[in-house]
């Protein structure tokens, strides 16, 4: 069973930059692509970035340019640094292995307790 701990969040003002971590007790983490998702209040849960098993990030549009995920395969930890938040980026942040079947990725462990972000002047 995938156990996945979210940490990181905070309070920030708007422009400032944060760093979530995701520590993943599921073996061969390596092999797996791991993403963020996020939910704000009174909204679906929505994709925010994954990260393949090679390195390559791909992320929704409107975190482009602004959050770059990155993983270490030693630790079975994904991050996302968060640069120029917004107040819209306000949520609770998730992360979850995904798996690729039939063109579309699926997460599949269970949504852990996830980390608040709160952007706010």
């Amino acid at each position: 069973q995938v156990q996945l701990v979210e940490s990181g969040g905070g309070l920030v003002q708007p422009g400032e930059s944060l760093r979530l971590s995701c520590a993943a007790s599921i073996g061969r983490f390596n092999f797996y692509t791991m993403t963020w998702y996020r939910q704000a209040p009174g909204k679906e849960r929505e994709f925010v970035a994954r990260i393949t098993p090679g390195g390559d990030g791909n992320y929704a549009n409107p975190v482009k340019g602004r959050f770059t995920i990155s993983r270490d395969n030693a630790k079975n930890t994904v991050y996302l640094q968060m640069d120029n938040l917004k107040p819209e980026d306000t949520a609770r942040y998730y992360c979850n292995p995904a798996e690729y079947r039939n063109g579309q990725y699926y997460v599949f462990g269970s949504w852990g307790q996830g980390t608040q972000v709160t952007v706010s002047s």
